[in-house]
């Protein structure tokens, strides 16, 4: 991904609001589970990680990421966006 397609997608995700959030428990198998189900129907989404979660932002950008085979666009403070095309029909197009 280009620093122009990643900026492109910031400026799409900073409308978002959180689909999901990290809590306490960290990053369960059950929520990795439904964000993987969530992007069938989005391609761009936004997890907030709550503060009684010990685990650092970035690494769990990487490990949904790794999981749900989506990257990670950014990861400011203790929000993360994540974005995965999909591969039938794309709804977001990115800038070349």
């Amino acid at each position: 991904m280009t620093s122009k397609q990643r900026a492109y997608l910031k400026s799409l995700a900073s409308n978002l609001n959180a689909t999901f959030q990290v809590g306490k428990s960290s990053l369960t198998p059950e929520l990795t589970g439904a964000i993987e189900e969530s992007f069938r129907n989005n391609e761009l989404l936004k997890v907030s990680v709550l503060k009684n979660c010990m685990d650092d932002p970035g690494e769990i950008a990487q490990m949904v990421a790794e999981r749900t085979h989506s990257q990670v666009v950014q990861v400011i403070g203790k929000k993360i966006v994540l974005y995965k095309p999909d591969k039938d029909k794309p709804r977001i197009v990115l800038p070349k």
